[in-house]
């Protein structure tokens, strides 16, 4: 029998726990308010400059920050300045900030012409510069990659602002004896994708970021294991390994070969599909797992065409789908009362962005192909797909049981103690002289509002009863991070040009 479609909007008349749970959350997405995609999106990218490290340039819009972290890299004698602070701590994670700078990239690859319609290109491209400047810095030694500024154990010890901050400014590295396959596999991911972003709009940029991209994947293949067997104490448990460095030599092979079209890369992902575990964890998404992404994106050439011998991705990819629809499958992924995407472990928008970029990103690439995806007694078209993502997108923005944002600035109800040193303490125009380590442990407890507003900036978010606490010490829900941000801006981007 032929499965039932579901397009846009439309349900089968079948009566089922499948179609119930998918009526519930179309029903609910129907009822939305009308959100102002565009003040979202120019909000979304702004909040990248709140976490700028580093010597912040003239045109610096968020102007209560000030430079920070000038002497990074001088400890071991490189330049290890600017770059991104990855949440609301002082340390420079580079795993979570090339996956960061991965996701900026794609949002301005797939929704460029959203981008500039709403007049954001610009602080979008250069939001990835921002990232891919420091990620060169950071891979300019030969076999070596420099993965992390900051002891992360001293930092989290104080509450500082990043201008303030006297605590260890340790310089993490791997390389031939201690290698990171996952970081550098990332790393490299991030500067072929950048190079796709910078080729017609800085060719000789574009150019060094694609040699670089190829020079670090290389280091990452020949040299294989985990960072965080190498530097366990001090990426563990902040950025630790925990799904293995496999997903990201595919996911870098996978980027390069966009980048570049050579047949050595994808003769490299059909030879290790199986052996680096393409079909593991296929529904998850995320600075560690990059196992969907993956599949969605090399699903992409199967659906032009260009690629029948990489068939299994594109089953992989609607496998992915099918087990992001409510009430056909619950083994991975489960949705708050409130409809919102909940995955346990804390900070949980980072799936909710990720995981509906994917939606969106696929359900483009299948309109274009004309095709569903089959899943089960049902399939699901492009359009449900879209209009999932936007449910999502919607939850953030204020269509949720508690009727408040959840990016910090955008409607009238939004966080206001958010887990962030440089919001929540005094800026320097403020309070010229220093805090120091303890000092700032005051405003850390404070029930007041954070006195900075971090504009843009979305919060780990609520729990999976859609109850939110906004209260700085709870930093599972009231932190942000720069990769919930990033696929948000693509998502933002599409829904702005196409409400």
């Amino acid at each position: 029998m032929a499965p039932k479609s579901i397009a846009s909007g439309s349900l089968s008349p079948a009566i089922s726990p499948s179609f119930l749970a998918l009526s519930l959350l179309l029903s609910l997405s129907a009822v939305s308010s009308a959100h102002d995609y565009s003040d979202a999106l120019h909000k979304c990218i702004l909040f990248f400059e709140g976490q700028r490290s580093g010597k912040l340039p003239p045109n610096q819009r968020l102007r209560w920050r000030r430079d920070s972290a000038l002497h990074d890299g001088s400890s071991t004698g490189v330049d290890l300045t600017g770059g991104y602070y990855d949440a609301g701590d002082n340390v420079k994670f580079g795993f979570p900030m090339a996956f960061t700078t991965t996701l900026l990239s794609w949002s301005v690859i797939d929704f460029e012409r959203s981008l500039i319609e709403e007049n954001e290109e610009g602080n979008a491209v250069r939001a990835v510069r921002w990232g891919t400047d420091y990620l060169l810095k950071a891979t300019a030694v030969p076999g070596t990659v420099f993965v992390q500024v900051g002891d992360p154990h001293s930092d989290h010890n104080c509450w500082e602002r990043p201008e303030d901050m006297d605590t260890l400014r340790t310089v993490y590295r791997v390389d031939r004896e201690h290698p990171g396959s996952d970081v550098a596999g990332e790393t490299a991911a991030a500067l072929a994708a950048a190079s796709i972003v910078f080729r017609s709009r800085d060719p000789p940029y574009s150019r060094l970021l694609l040699d670089r991209a190829v020079r670090v994947f290389e280091f990452a293949d020949k040299y294989r294991g985990a960072y965080s067997t190498s530097l366990s104490r001090a990426v563990c448990p902040f950025y630790c390994d925990v799904n293995g460095y496999q997903d990201e030599l595919l996911w870098g092979a996978a980027w390069l070969h966009k980048a570049t079209m050579r047949r050595e890369y994808r003769e490299y992902i059909v030879k290790n599909e199986v052996i680096l575990r393409a079909g593991d964890t296929i529904n998850e998404f995320g600075w560690d797992n990059k196992h969907a992404g993956i599949n969605v994106l090399i699903a992409k050439e199967v659906l032009m065409g260009k690629a029948d011998d990489l068939r299994s991705f594109k089953f992989n990819a609607d496998g992915f789908i099918c087990s992001l629809l409510p009430g056909i499958t619950h083994a991975q992924v489960q949705y708050s009362p409130g409809g919102l995407i909940f995955k346990a472990g804390g900070s949980n928008m980072q799936h909710v962005t990720s995981l509906s970029f994917l939606l969106l990103a696929y359900s483009n690439y299948l309109s274009h192909a004309n095709h569903d995806v089959p899943c089960g007694e049902i399939s699901a078209s492009p359009g449900l797909l879209k209009q999932l993502a936007k449910r999502q997108v919607d939850y953030i923005l204020g269509d949720n049981p508690l009727k408040m944002s959840y990016m910090v600035g955008y409607g009238s109800r939004y966080p206001q103690r958010i887990h962030h040193r440089a919001s929540s303490l005094p800026s320097v125009q403020a309070h010229p002289a220093h805090i120091g380590c303890k000092a700032g442990s005051r405003y850390y407890l404070s029930p007041s509002p954070n006195p900075n507003l971090l504009v843009g900036a979305v919060v780990g978010g609520p729990n999976v009863s859609d109850a939110f606490p906004d209260s700085r010490p709870f930093f599972q829900e009231s932190e942000p991070t720069t990769y919930i941000n990033a696929p948000l801006v693509g998502l933002l981007a599409y829904f702005s040009a196409h409400p």
